[in-house]
């Protein structure tokens, strides 16, 4: 008989998810949530919140979260840009992605970070096509060489072009959901397909401390009402915008992502939505919000199992580094990070190849990135014991040779056992005169891939469509096509 532990960990008891809970209500209730968008306040108020006049902020009742609660998917198919399953969030499995929106990218060549291009957010779509272990992309660079005002929406036309997997994006302002959507009806041929296979996540950002700024209450409704999984993103910082304390943070967080939750359901009642985050324990000392930070860690763990225990999807920043350069902080922290969401059982890991505070990405991080959740992926699945993996019968065969590296037993499970990494690891034992570092070895390895790794065409009538919308944006702009995607 097959026997698997499944490794996890949980920071927080039965009775502590319980407690944060109910404080998080208290809060909604006693306090309220300052909204900004006026549809989201007719939303709260038809429904039987209560605008407090001394504070202007809204109060939601515990009666109208529950509601919305219940009307929430458990779980929420993502689909490929073929329309192939591609994430199943639900249950503890873990998909990796890019963090999204990072206003840098690092330069290897000239050693430094600089702003990216439309070309390098293409590049670095094509060389996520590429990578095994991540599962999605992300909208990963703002474009410095567009206008700002398009750029959200330019980031996605660059990702459906330049990979085939689905995307993690949002919107810098409101006109952009209309646009956007219009991209992805694009690729799926109707607003219908769309609904019924899914592309894209759109993350909405509630604001620390308990404010939900019109950005973010037009993206929940806009997603709500289009079937699009939105992902709440509440992002409060410790010592900062939010209590020192770790709980005292998850009990903001949870306020922050349930009035989210209580406006898009109100929108369109049983949309997809993913309960999620990127806090950060403030440093004090520095006066920084270290994504690295072990105490940050924590915090995303306890509020994913928070999340859970809503039964919704949930989401995560970690897999990422605030080091400036790929090094030791850059390994140390992505790998902790890692391996601790695929242990809490994170369904959207958004974060690899992302470094200095989620500002900037490099392709190379992110090609050691993808051994890093390999690694991650290998200790979820956990020793298969039984009869054969046992392997009594290969000790009276072997033993007596000393060794099992004939063995049939060996052929056959030396696969099955181990992750196998790529050259930017190096298990070598040779010595060599000049010996590499993994981010030497990674950016080698890097500009292989992008000059052989060719992503699946789109199809004539969809790439069309997509130019045709993009060349109005940029028409409307004043600006000009410059890149070579």
């Amino acid at each position: 008989m097959d026997s698997v532990k499944v490794p996890h960990i949980q920071l927080l008891s039965n009775n502590d998810v319980e407690r944060i809970v109910e404080e998080a209500k208290h809060l909604l209730w006693n306090t309220g949530v300052f909204v900004e968008n006026d549809e989201a306040m007719r939303l709260l108020l038809g429904a039987g919140a209560k605008f407090d006049a001394c504070k202007s902020r809204i109060q939601i009742p515990e009666t109208l979260v529950e509601k919305a609660l219940a009307t929430c998917p458990k779980r929420i198919e993502l689909f490929d840009r073929q329309g192939d399953p591609a994430m199943d969030l639900s249950g503890d499995n873990t998909y990796f992605d890019p963090g999204s929106a990072a206003l840098k990218i690092f330069d290897f060549e000239k050693g430094r970070s600089r702003p990216p291009t439309v070309d390098d957010l293409g590049n670095f779509a094509r060389l996520a096509d590429y990578l095994k272990n991540i599962k999605a992309q992300s909208t990963a660079l703002v474009p410095a060489d567009v206008p700002y005002s398009m750029a959200d929406r330019l980031r996605l036309y660059v990702a459906l072009s330049c990979c085939t997997k689905p995307v993690v994006t949002g919107t810098f302002v409101k006109e952009s959901f209309a646009i956007m959507k219009d991209m992805l009806v694009a690729v799926r041929g109707s607003e219908e397909a769309l609904r019924e296979k899914p592309l894209a996540i759109f993350d909405a950002c509630p604001s620390p401390p308990l404010k939900c700024s019109d950005l973010t209450c037009q993206s929940l409704i806009d997603c709500s009402k289009a079937g699009i999984p939105a992902e709440l993103v509440s992002m409060p910082l410790s010592g900062a915008t939010s209590p020192a304390t770790l709980a005292g943070t998850l009990v903001q967080h949870t306020a922050e992502d349930l009035s989210g939750i209580v406006i898009h359901q109100l929108a369109c009642s049983g949309s997809p939505i993913i309960y999620g985050g990127s806090p950060a324990f403030f440093d004090m000392r520095k006066g920084t919000t270290p994504m690295g930070a072990i105490e940050t860690m924590m915090i995303d763990s306890s509020y994913a199992q928070v999340g859970k225990s809503f039964g919704l999807p949930t989401h995560a920043y970690m897999g990422l580094s605030d080091s400036r350069t790929v090094d030791y902080q850059a390994g140390l922290e992505s790998g902790l990070g890692a391996v601790t969401a695929i242990l809490s059982g994170v369904n959207v890991v958004s974060g690899v190849g992302m470094m200095e505070f989620e500002n900037c990405q490099s392709m190379e991080k992110l090609f050691l990135d993808n051994d890093i959740c390999g690694m991650a992926y290998r200790l979820k699945k956990g020793i298969l014991v039984n009869d054969e993996t046992l392997a009594r019968e290969v000790f009276r065969e072997a033993v007596s040779d000393a060794s099992f590296l004939n063995s049939k037993h060996t052929l056959k499970w030396f696969r099955e056992e181990a992750y196998f990494p790529s050259g930017g690891i190096d298990r070598s034992a040779e010595s060599r005169s000049e010996p590499s570092s993994a981010f030497e070895r990674a950016a080698r390895e890097v500009k292989n891939i992008l000059g052989t790794h060719a992503v699946p065409p789109l199809p004539e009538q969809v790439k069309s469509a997509l130019e045709e919308i993009v060349d109005t944006d940029l028409k409307a702009h004043g600006a000009r096509k410059e890149w070579k995607l």
